[in-house]
């Protein structure tokens, strides 16, 4: 689903992975991190897509509320965990979007 209630300024953090391991394990986490950062302060929506290597851009408030996720300690074990079975290798890129636009067809 593509997030379209966002309304500018705020922050995307853009998730890029290869994934070594694709397993069902990795998949129950990953929903599990998605539905706990639902609840964090500052948490404004995500978009997620994969093939070859994933995508998940995730919306934030404010920087204070992306630093706060990172440290979230649940979120700490599972970035470890993904380090040791699941990631060949990630990039995180960190975004101030500061204009949008978009078209539906109806």
């Amino acid at each position: 689903m593509i997030e379209d209630s966002l309304n500018p300024p705020y922050y995307a953090v853009i998730f890029s992975s290869q994934l070594v391991n694709n397993s069902d394990e990795y998949l129950v986490e990953a929903e599990k991190m998605e539905k706990l950062a639902q609840k964090h302060e500052g948490y404004l929506g995500i978009e997620a897509a994969r093939k070859d290597i994933g995508i998940t851009v995730s919306y934030w408030k404010n920087l204070e509320a992306i630093v706060a996720w990172k440290n979230n300690l649940e979120h700490v074990k599972a970035r470890e965990k993904g380090r040791e079975l699941w990631y060949q290798k990630y990039q995180i890129r960190i975004c101030k979007v500061e204009r949008e636009y978009g078209f539906e067809r109806m």
